[in-house]
């Protein structure tokens, strides 16, 4: 009577079955080699003989289906390709696997007994570039709540949110849809104005992307109240001239609509209005008083005003000198000025503008307080003049 025994021996992804035949001294082993193979890929799955003595091969599919038998297929399915056999090799081919592919595959050799060993097909699923959803608006003052999400992948991946290089701890959920998993992680952020269009991301980090990640890259929208802005225009203003006014709008969203008014008036027909500039040729006195600019959006209204103030033309520009010019500073006006103690001069009464004297440079640094009027300006700064006599120091500069 035949006596068989079996050994079983620990190797690298298989494990060895041998069976001997004391009979014939003759022992038999057959090695099935365990694979990894990415959905969709194509795996190999390969039955190692030893010994082999013209038994019978027949692979198996993991329902225990016999793909091939002793080479000839077994079973329509035209993934499945024998690509080897040999005396020392037997591999098929499955092409397009996926997740259902999954389990063991039997190399069964046939002799007096029959003995098999199981290769183990896994299948990873690797996850695409997650997505970002707004669970919560950001508000200014408020909190922004963000998730990332997988709805699929094999095993389940690691999500991790980034910002300046520092990961965010989010909320990780997760959820076994029997042969794939879906990842989700949540953060919550306060959030400020400054913050709008700050740079976040979103990282998947999987098994079968060999140590690369998938990266979603996110701004954050920040929604705050405008601000308004008006540019006003460089020196003064006399009669003739043309007045033109920007409004600088900033807000999310930024309004759409700018309004221009003026406070207990209505609009000159002479201004014109394109969006965020007012403009007004060929000013006159008439059109002095307060101009309005306003913006809104759903969280709020902002305004800024200016104030108009057009000059009679007799009004002279005044002249300041560089650090390196020794020329004096005047500002001419067809009105008296007023000179008080405050000045810090020996003089005090009306003095009219039309009485000059000379001045002279290189003289000795006066620090003068000039208060014109009409009130166009109010001068506190040290010049290298002097005045002569001193009670014209404030007739020159208005």
């Amino acid at each position: 009577m035949a006596l068989a025994t079996v050994w079983k021996c620990c190797v690298p992804f298989a494990v060895i079955t041998v069976a001997c035949l004391v009979r014939t001294a003759h022992c038999q082993a057959v090695q099935a080699e365990n694979v990894t193979v990415l959905e969709g890929g194509t795996a190999q799955i390969s039955c190692r003989l030893q010994n082999y003595d013209g038994s019978i091969v027949v692979i198996q599919n993991p329902r225990r289906q016999t793909l091939f038998f002793n080479g000839t297929r077994a079973l329509k399915d035209d993934r499945f390709q024998m690509v080897l056999f040999t005396p020392r090799l037997v591999r098929i081919t499955l092409t397009n696997v996926s997740v259902n592919d999954e389990g063991g595959y039997f190399c069964q050799l046939y002799t007096d007994a029959t003995h098999h060993q199981v290769a183990t097909l896994s299948v990873l699923v690797p996850p695409e570039t997650p997505t970002v959803e707004v669970k919560q608006d950001a508000v200014e003052g408020g909190e922004a709540e963000l998730i990332c999400m997988l709805p699929r992948s094999k095993p389940a991946a690691t999500l991790r949110w980034i910002r300046n290089g520092r990961e965010i701890p989010g909320v990780v959920s997760q959820q076994d849809n029997g042969k794939t998993f879906s990842v989700s992680s949540t953060i919550r952020i306060p959030v400020e104005r400054k913050d709008n269009g700050a740079a976040l991301s979103c990282e998947a980090y999987h098994p079968a992307l060999g140590g690369q990640r998938k990266v979603r890259h996110y701004r954050l929208d920040v929604y705050f109240a405008p601000t308004v802005r008006i540019i006003p225009p460089a020196g003064i203003l006399r009669e003739g001239d043309s007045l033109s006014l920007t409004c600088s709008v900033n807000g999310n969203p930024l309004p759409r609509n700018i309004q221009w008014s003026k406070i207990n008036d209505t609009l000159p027909e002479r201004a014109e209005i394109s969006g965020p500039t007012f403009q007004i040729s060929r000013l006159s006195q008439t059109y002095n008083g307060t101009y309005l600019c306003q913006a809104q959006n759903n969280y709020g209204r902002a305004a800024d005003h200016y104030t108009l103030l057009v000059y009679d033309v007799s009004v002279i520009t005044m002249v300041l000198p560089t650090p390196t010019s020794t020329k004096p500073i005047i500002l001419l006006s067809t009105t008296p000025t007023l000179i008080t103690p405050n000045h810090g001069l020996e003089h005090k009464g009306n003095m009219h503008p039309h009485t000059h004297t000379h001045l002279e440079t290189n003289m000795l640094t006066f620090f003068f307080f000039c208060y014109c009027h009409p009130p166009l300006l109010s001068l506190s700064f040290p010049v290298l003049l002097r005045c002569l006599p001193p009670r014209r120091c404030c007739d020159e500069l208005c």
